[in-house]
């Protein structure tokens, strides 16, 4: 298409928003809010996974060894250990260790008569342990199983139901947002749909005329199609603008007067928020207008 052609149907598609001034205005605010909303259910289904994510860097099994086993031996095991590939550190605690662990912990202000009382006696002598950290809660039992197997591991202690609860927790919160978002699309296609619709049948006398005239379908279609990606365009990028400002002044608000809750979770930056979001909103935008231009088109405007 020249230059003068695309300049044209470029002009002819902002006109045509200009017609239908009233649904381009409904599709457009319609296209913001579905937009909005999505940015919505991301800050929120990105934070929630953020915070899974650190907590689950937290989750570990506590390894304990067979008695009077070797240096060697526990350096082996490991080894072997970290040869599972969702392992991320291990500690390792010695029965001297955690002992003193337990007194600190137990003993509370009896803690020098009691102390007095074990000084040469350490009951958990058999409790040299490794703390092993992973990063996948829904593969704990593979890695305790694992674990089991290895030569001179005693027992492996492990807490399901904080793993599968961040891993169920995790699941749920994805698969509600994909239902939403999917759902906000079909109302946002359905909207520049008719959108589109209402403006070919307005100029159905003029697409007569170019077409008996010669003129082609790609010239006829062009002029919806720019109608289309610039109503997608300025649907994406009013709730962008939005979203910073609301998200920035949520977090800063939060920060300030929620000392217990922002104690509790920690927020990823609207940055953090935006380097997703701006593309995904964009990308949005335009092919929502373009999908639902063309779906438009291929119904009122056939060859």
């Amino acid at each position: 298409m020249k230059f003068k052609s695309f300049g044209y149907c470029f002009v002819q598609g902002i006109k045509n928003i200009g017609r239908n001034r009233i649904f381009s205005l409904a599709s457009a605010a319609t296209m913001t809010l579905c937009i909005f909303l999505i940015g919505v259910f991301y800050s929120i289904t990105s934070n929630i996974n953020y915070n899974i994510d650190n907590i689950s860097q937290g989750l570990c099994v506590k390894v304990f060894f067979q008695n009077d086993i070797t240096e060697e031996r526990l350096e082996s095991i490991k080894n072997t250990i970290y040869e599972n590939d969702i392992v991320t550190d291990i500690h390792y605690t010695s029965a001297e260790e955690a002992w003193e662990q337990y007194k600190q912990k137990y003993f509370g202000d009896y803690y020098n008569e009691l102390a007095d009382a074990y000084e040469n006696d350490n009951p958990l002598i058999n409790s040299a342990s490794y703390e092993v950290y992973f990063n996948e809660p829904s593969a704990q039992k593979d890695l305790v199983d694992y674990i089991s197997k290895i030569d001179g591991v005693r027992k492996v202690n492990s807490s399901d139901n904080a793993a599968n609860g961040l891993s169920e927790t995790g699941k749920l919160v994805n698969i509600c947002s994909v239902f939403v978002i999917v759902l906000l699309i079909a109302v946002a296609l359905f909207l520049i749909n008719n959108t589109i619709s209402i403006g070919i049948s307005v100029r159905s006398d003029e697409i007569s005329i170019m077409r008996l005239l010669g003129a082609k379908n790609s010239f006829i279609r062009a002029p919806f199609i720019v109608e289309g990606i610039l109503l997608g365009l300025i649907g994406a990028v009013i709730p962008i603008i939005i979203v910073y400002f609301a998200y920035d002044g949520a977090i800063r608000n939060l920060l300030a007067n929620s000392s217990f809750l922002s104690g509790i979770i920690e927020l990823q930056g609207v940055g953090a928020i935006l380097k997703l979001y701006v593309p995904v909103a964009l990308i949005l935008g335009i092919g929502i207008g373009l999908i639902g231009s063309m779906i438009s088109l291929a119904k009122h405007l056939k060859a």
